[in-house]
């Protein structure tokens, strides 16, 4: 076998790229990229029935936009073909080493598999060591490897498909590891070496259900539609069962790969949580460059714009939103905040005082500080005018830095917006 790490995800085009298998590549990526290997990308596509177009190109998208590259379809190695179904001759090939070495039966059409009686063990790098005894027929019958129609069953195709591809480490989902043993038979009947198998927790909803396709954050397809960032899904996704030896969360693809390991990799089910996601995605969105954020939010808005509220959201998607009240006028006001505000009777004085102030200032400069004497003149602190300016600036209680919003919106338009919500409080 090859002493270069080669590792592989080999998905079914039948439906759209889960999480799960998104993450189950991932783990594959880095592994093979913290040794300088090979990462292979094959296609176990011999359900022609549940096979479709669009889910083999949710699956190639899906890699591509978390930045996995690879060895297969798109970018052909040494070791083509990568679809299953055009792989029958060499399936072909390796059954009948089976049949001369009278490790297959025929039974009623189909073909088993005969597996030699005996105690299993392997070393799961993940798992630790897992015994099957194979010794009692009624409890591991052999197995079926072809079906009476011809097709080969996927433990048969999967260990030609590792084998012939030279795969050293497969890692894979736990629900495999009782396959696992069948696999190592398989290897053995051929006299080949089988690669070391790590087999990863599952990944559970927040409430320790399994996640099914329905579950919010299962298909990786919303992840670009609901403003995610791509590194921020793969930094997520590796805390999915993973943690680095110190207590940090934030990492790049790169730092990623540097310290991929996997005796780091937990036991435990991975719970995912929405909330974590987000928090993971606020904060690449926070260490993006103002230029860099501006391209990722389509120039809604000037740079200047874009940059105040860079630090306030967690989707690419609620910037709109976040930068909609430079831009309209005639902004909506949060009811709420202006209940409160309304309630107050001395608001109304106070505003009208500020934007005299304001109106008289001939440094813009200075106008949080204008903030700060006209609350002194009034015997109030800062913060009980800095609220309701707020809330006349840009009808939210909320949002980007009011030192930001006061120098973006500039004197004249400061002093407009006063004057417009004195108006609706008289």
């Amino acid at each position: 076998m090859s002493t270069e790490v080669r590792t592989r995800f080999a998905p079914s085009p039948t439906g759209y790229l889960h999480v799960g298998g998104a993450r189950t590549a991932l783990f594959n990526w880095l592994y093979a990229k913290h040794h300088g290997g090979t990462f292979v990308l094959r296609v176990e596509d011999t359900d022609e029935t549940r096979n479709t177009e669009a889910a083999r190109s949710a699956i190639f998208e899906g890699m591509k936009w978390l930045g996995l590259d690879w060895e297969g379809p798109g970018n052909e190695g040494d070791y083509r073909p990568y679809y299953q179904s055009q792989r029958s001759s060499l399936y072909l090939e390796w059954f009948e080493k089976l049949v001369k070495a009278d490790r297959v039966y025929e039974d009623e059409g189909a073909w088993r598999f005969r597996f030699e009686r005996k105690l299993i063990t392997m070393n799961d790098l993940v798992c630790g060591e897992v015994a099957i005894d194979y010794s009692d027929e009624s409890n591991t019958p052999d197995m079926v490897i072809r079906r009476s129609d011809g097709s080969f069953v996927f433990h048969f195709v999967n260990v030609v498909d590792d084998l012939t591809m030279r795969i050293t480490h497969a890692i894979r989902g736990e629900d495999h590891l009782m396959n696992t043993p069948k696999h190592l038979q398989l290897f053995e009947a051929f006299g080949k070496p089988p690669p070391q198998y790590a087999h990863i927790p599952l990944i559970l909803n927040s409430d320790g259900s399994k996640m099914s396709k329905r579950d919010e954050g299962a298909a990786l397809g919303d992840y670009p539609k609901q403003g995610f960032l791509s590194g921020a899904v793969v930094n997520f996704l590796a805390l999915l069962g993973w943690s680095p030896k110190d207590e940090s969360e934030i990492f790049s693809s790169s730092e990623l790969i540097k310290k991929f390991s996997l005796d780091a990799v937990n036991r435990a089910p991975a719970r995912f949580d929405s909330d974590k996601c987000r928090w993971v995605n606020q904060q690449h969105i926070k260490a993006l460059s103002s230029q860099e954020f501006a391209h990722r939010c389509e120039d809604l808005a000037s740079p200047e714009i874009l940059d105040s509220v860079k630090e306030k959201v967690s989707l690419l998607t609620e910037v709109p939103e976040a930068v909609a009240f430079y831009l309209d006028a005639e902004f909506p006001i949060n009811s709420d905040a202006f209940a409160k505000i309304r309630s107050s009777e001395n608001t109304g004085t106070l505003l009208n005082s500020l934007a005299k102030n304001f109106e008289s200032l001939e440094n813009w400069d200075f106008a949080k500080e204008t903030i700060g004497l006209t609350a002194k003149k009034a015997d109030i602190k800062p913060g009980q005018l800095m609220f309701p300016l707020r809330i006349a600036l840009s009808g939210k209680s909320g949002g980007p830095d009011l030192e930001a919003i006061l120098k973006i919106l500039g004197k004249k338009e400061c002093v407009r917006r006063l004057q417009r919500f004195t108006d609706l409080l008289a």
